[in-house]
Order: C-alpha cells, then structure tokens, then sequence
C-alpha cells in the first residue's frame, strides 16, 4: 500500500494542466483555449510533437489580467 508524503501535492491542484483542463477551469471552450495560447494571451508550454500544457500560476495570472480588463470596461 502506497502512503502519501506531505510533500506531495494532490491530484486537484497539480501545477501543470492539459489545454482541455485548462479550458474547463476557464469555462471556455477548448478551440477557444488554443486560441489564447496560438495568440499569446495565455501562456504554455509544448512538450513533444503534441503535448502542450498551462501553468496553473499563468492560468490564474490570466483570469486576474482578464478580470481588471473586464473591471475598468463595466466602470
């Protein structure tokens, strides 16, 4: 039987996500998500051929930029 060691971090907040992870975080559709990342709006990184992953700190560094940006349009 494995134990966990504290220093490991749960399933639920691992540090690096898929482009369909991070879409559903976002509540966006994933052709949307590819979208801000062939764009540059939102960071990631290419792991191979086909693999391409976000940060999780890029993707919440992303929703507060998006969230001010939304703020000062509503003010």
């Amino acid at each position: 039987m494995e134990t966990k060691t504290s220093g490991e971090a749960s399933p639920s907040a691992k540090s690096w996500l898929t482009v369909p992870e991070a879409a559903e975080e976002l509540r966006i559709p994933r052709t949307r998500c590819y979208e801000l990342i062939q764009r540059g709006e939102l960071p990631a990184v290419r792991i191979g051929e086909r693999s391409i992953r976000v940060n999780r700190a890029e993707l919440e560094r992303f929703l507060l930029e998006t969230r001010r940006i939304a703020d000062s349009v509503w003010k």
